[in-house]
């Protein structure tokens, strides 16, 4: 019996070491302690933190920097639900993370970028790294300082060696991809004259629309934000002129709007929602591209707009670049993205309306999924 037992655990842990060589590897944490006396720091006055793969090879000077998603905090009590956890404090961060997908090591899973310097800037603040109040509320001990976090990041991926950067990309998943579209421009000014920079935001561009109550919540939930945080004075014009955010999940149907539950399920999984629900969502649909369909269609910008039930599809492999992953006109989103940065192919496609895409991995939610 216990032979079949030990037989049993090392077969498992011979399938988990294979899963970890095919799929993804750990890499530890790097806290920027100098970020202490400038008060960059996390929600609680931790220091902030990254994760960095160090390039290879022909991608040594190369610099992907992708940002941490979690959603935001618009008041001091969701500040405060926050800051005793790994989106609020550095202290409660694991010490070393999976990378995957965009961030895999292996030219065969990420063809464009394995073998670049790969960071994965961990999220801290609440407020997409645009915070700067100088005052600490002694009651909360709350530091709404992301842009001062945001600098200190920069300034110490800049000294290990981002100042000699030939190519680098700013992505980012959900907050992170506001992160990455908020930040733009600054990535691209504190890089060489020479460089080639470009940001991708993933699950990231948010629409202002009513709620299914007709609310506008979604703008006095924003709103909020940059009243907490004092983020106005480090949004860019170019972009608060043109947008203000918004999702499905946390804006056409947030809590307030569903007391009873109605959508409880639906959210949660697609195939749960009734027909007059799935209409619902497809006037959304129809609003966000709309609201994309201002940006116009520059050689420069490139879309991959799939109609997956899905949050965030560049960090995991199985939809990054697998054998399986979501296509459209048969590109996986890893040869799309890579196209799209060398100027190969501008690549602006948009997928037909749910349930057309057959290559989708339609995600299930957990209760407490994050942004």
């Amino acid at each position: 019996m216990v032979d079949a037992e030990l037989r049993t655990w090392i077969y498992a842990l011979i399938c988990l070491l294979i899963f970890l060589k095919a799929e993804g590897y750990f890499v530890d944490i790097t806290y920027v302690e100098s970020a202490l006396a400038k008060g960059a720091v996390c929600l609680d006055g931790s220091p902030p933190a990254y994760h960095l793969s160090p390039g290879f090879g022909s991608g040594v000077n190369n610099w992907l920097v992708h940002i941490e998603g979690g959603g935001w905090c618009n008041n001091v009590t969701t500040c405060l639900a926050r800051k005793n956890s790994r989106l609020g404090s550095s202290r409660h961060m694991a010490k070393q993370i999976a990378f995957s997908g965009i961030l895999n090591n292996r030219q065969t899973f990420n063809p464009d970028f394995y073998n670049w310097n790969k960071v994965k800037v961990r999220y801290c603040d609440g407020s997409s790294f645009t915070g700067d109040v100088e005052r600490v509320n002694p009651a909360t001990n709350l530091h709404y300082r992301g842009a001062r976090v945001w600098l200190a990041v920069m300034e110490d991926l800049l000294a290990k060696g981002m100042s000699k950067a030939k190519n680098a990309l700013l992505s980012g998943c959900s907050a992170g991809g506001l992160t990455s579209i908020l930040h733009c421009d600054n990535f691209r000014a504190i890089l060489p004259l020479g460089t080639r920079a470009k940001c991708l935001s993933d699950a990231g561009y948010f629409i202002d629309m009513k709620d299914v109550t007709g609310a506008e919540h979604i703008k006095a939930f924003f709103n909020d934000v940059v009243t907490t945080h004092g983020s106005a004075q480090n949004l860019p014009s170019s972009c608060t002129s043109r947008l203000t955010p918004s999702m499905i999940r946390n804006i056409l149907v947030p809590g307030v709007a569903d007391p009873h539950g109605t959508w409880h399920y639906c959210k949660l999984d697609i195939q749960q929602c009734s027909s007059p629900q799935l209409q619902i969502m497809q006037g959304f649909r129809t609003e966000f591209l709309n609201a994309l369909a201002g940006f116009g269609r520059s050689s420069s910008t490139g879309m991959f707009i799939n109609s997956c039930y899905a949050h965030c599809q560049s960090e995991m492999q199985e939809t990054w670049l697998s054998s399986d992953s979501p296509v459209l006109e048969k590109m996986p989103i890893a040869k799309a993205v890579g196209d799209w940065f060398y100027d190969r192919i501008a690549f602006q496609k948009i997928d037909c309306p749910y349930p057309c895409d057959s290559t989708c991995h339609n995600r299930i939610f957990g209760d407490n999924s994050e942004a």
